[in-house]
């Protein structure tokens, strides 16, 4: 079996040196498994086959179609608008609001990316206008964007969950309160910030123009409270969640606000299909090769060999952070988390840790490494909305992750700041 392993270590990092996309590599290293250890090649497809059956994953391209709905529509501006005319009038204003806009933008996209390509595009825009400089716009919604995938829905947690065998569910309502404390904390790193640079504030807007943002935004905040409140009584699965969701972005788009042309949803419903088929290539081939992994036995070996070693769950998580947070700075997450699931998840069981501690600490980690340098997916996006050489932004991003390992470090710590909630609700 390790003469096997061998090979299917070589056979993936041959294919990274070749540079073939990941879900190759990975689909290669199992094909790879399964011949050397004389087994059927046509057990590989039939692995892959099962891993896209699943009911909850069809989550993903819902929530997936959904972002994309609420960015096409204008929905982005709106929310935007009303976190301008409610924290705008402070020192820094806009950075608080943007802040803010991608808290509300979190409960409606679930995805990193989607809330710096797409409200990004108008916080940058309006913070230039504004008078603050390149460096400090495109890093506040960078790090503001990691809140995306953390408050509910997330696509990182739906992918999460599968892999793992949790509740999507209770994942969700786990996310809440970490959530809201990475915005409390970058808000409080703007306050000093804001003090030391000078930045620019905003005159209060006026009640009649608070209550006229608020009005124009309503329907676009119901989008969370529907989802949020549909899953908490029970109503509705989070798959079911994501249909809703996605239907009432429609209705917002196609019907109400009627700012979103109907010629245009072939190419959203065409650009939901591409990133849903890169996550299910990546969600496939990697579960494939979980299974040759199970077959070997490598984490059932791994997991109590960590535990006999390091011999304290703290001691555990604290040394999964420091892991997380290097693979996230150079892999990206989805891909990440496929690999490194099927090994850290049973050394969690080991240490009876809870399921959904664990799964949010492992999404947060990787989160933070989207706008870590030097890979960082969000941080390229960011630089490319906002016309920035990476390597500025790079180095602009770095006092913002202060505050987000400051809450990665609370939620690691403090268990109950992510399973308070779920059993609160879930019993």
């Amino acid at each position: 079996m390790t003469e096997t392993m061998l090979v299917v270590l070589g056979l993936w990092l041959a294919s990274l040196f070749l540079g073939l996309p990941l879900f190759a590599g990975l689909g290669l290293a199992s094909f790879g498994f399964v011949w050397q250890a004389g087994i059927p090649l046509g057990i590989v497809p039939q692995r892959m086959a099962q891993a896209a059956n699943s009911f909850p994953l069809l989550a993903a391209p819902l929530f997936i179609l959904m972002g994309n709905v609420m960015n096409a529509s204008g929905v982005t501006e709106r929310i935007f608008g009303f976190a301008t005319a409610v924290v705008g009038s402070l020192r820094g204003g806009l950075c608080h609001a943007n802040i803010v806009a991608s808290v509300l933008f979190a409960g409606m996209s679930g995805s990193a990316v989607a809330d710096a390509g797409g409200i990004g595009t108008i916080e940058i825009k309006a913070m230039r206008d504004a008078g603050y400089d390149d460096e400090t716009a495109a890093s506040v919604t960078a790090a503001s964007a990691t809140i995306g995938p953390i408050i509910p829905p997330s696509l990182p947690m739906v992918i999460y969950a599968v892999s793992a065998d949790v509740s999507i569910g209770a994942l969700f309502l786990a996310g809440v309160i970490p959530g809201l404390l990475m915005a409390g904390a970058l808000m409080a790193l703007v306050v000093i910030v804001a003090r030391r640079s000078g930045l620019p504030r905003a005159p209060f807007p006026g009640i009649a123009l608070l209550l006229r943002a608020f009005a124009e935004a309503f329907l676009s905040l119901l989008t969370p409270v529907i989802l949020f409140g549909g899953l908490v009584s029970g109503l509705f699965t989070p798959t079911e969640a994501a249909a809703v969701a996605a239907g009432y972005a429609l209705l917002l788009g196609l019907v109400i606000y009627r700012s979103l042309p109907v010629a245009h949803l072939p190419r959203l419903l065409a650009e939901t299909v591409e990133t849903t088929g890169v996550v299910l290539a990546l969600l496939m081939t990697a579960t494939a090769l979980a299974w040759c992994l199970s077959l070997s036995r490598i984490p059932q070996m791994l997991g109590p060999m960590i535990v006999a070693t390091v011999g304290d769950p703290l001691l555990f998580l604290l040394a999964v952070n420091v892991v997380l947070l290097l693979v996230g700075m150079v892999m990206e997450a989805i891909a990440a988390m496929l690999v490194l699931v099927p090994i850290l998840v049973p050394a969690a069981a080991g240490f009876g840790i809870d399921p959904m501690h664990f799964g949010l600490i492992f999404v947060l980690n990787l989160m933070i490494g989207t706008i870590t340098p030097p890979v960082g997916i969000v941080l390229f996006v960011t630089a490319r909305v906002a016309g920035l050489p990476f390597d500025r932004l790079a180095r602009a991003i770095l006092p913002w992750l202060a505050p987000l390992v400051l809450v990665l470090l609370a939620v690691t710590l403090h268990a109950p700041l992510a399973t308070w909630l779920p059993r609160l609700v879930l019993g």
